[in-house]
């Protein structure tokens, strides 16, 4: 399974400036430097979000509008980032605002670095996405970098923290931008919550 066609819409800060026209919405989200760029690059076999080595390049809602029929949003990181303060507190209610009031939203994909131990950031913000009754898939990320073992290992950490607030786990995903591994798993998924809507 391909994306045969990717067509940028727009970067937006503000709620009522995003598109009207009623398409579904599918987002990533992600602490900076996740790899979300690349997984996005990945998945839609394009260049079109920017990776970077410094944390907090997308400050932006990015909308790519996919096959003309549903939209794949871009949004920006949350935790570290070398930014103000203040910049981060708009991030945060630009993020929550769209996640929160945005009826078009299907899904939200969080990433999680697979090498790293569950980290509360991570947790804190899957588990407000469920408290507030939003669909979410997870997306384990650079798992490229990573023996079997280890990644066995590294979910079930990870799931034994989530289990502790969650009755049943949410979908996820293993994924490495670098070795393309997972695309066809989670582009059939895509294609699924959004077909016929």
């Amino acid at each position: 399974m391909e994306i045969e066609s990717v067509r940028f819409t727009g970067s937006y800060t503000l709620m009522d400036k995003l598109p009207k026209d009623g398409k579904p919405e599918v987002a990533f989200i992600g602490r900076s430097n996740v790899g979300k760029s690349s997984l996005i690059n990945m998945l839609t076999g394009r260049k079109i979000a920017k990776t970077s080595s410094t944390p907090g390049k997308t400050q932006t809602i990015n909308h790519f509008l996919i096959d003309d029929a549903w939209y794949l949003v871009d949004l920006p990181g949350y935790g570290y980032a070398k930014v103000s303060k203040d910049q981060r507190a708009k991030w945060e209610t630009m993020i929550n605002t769209y996640l929160l009031k945005r009826e078009e939203l299907y899904c939200v994909f969080v990433l999680i670095d697979s090498r790293v131990p569950p980290q509360k950031s991570d947790l804190d913000f899957i588990t407000m996405l469920g408290e507030n009754g939003l669909p979410v898939g997870l997306i384990f990320t650079k798992t490229d970098k990573l023996k079997s073992t280890e990644l066995q290992n590294n979910t079930k950490t990870f799931f034994d923290e989530m289990i502790k607030n969650w009755e049943e786990l949410p979908p996820y995903f293993i994924t490495s931008a670098e070795k393309k591994t997972g695309k066809e798993d989670v582009l059939a998924y895509l294609y699924e919550i959004t077909a016929g809507k």
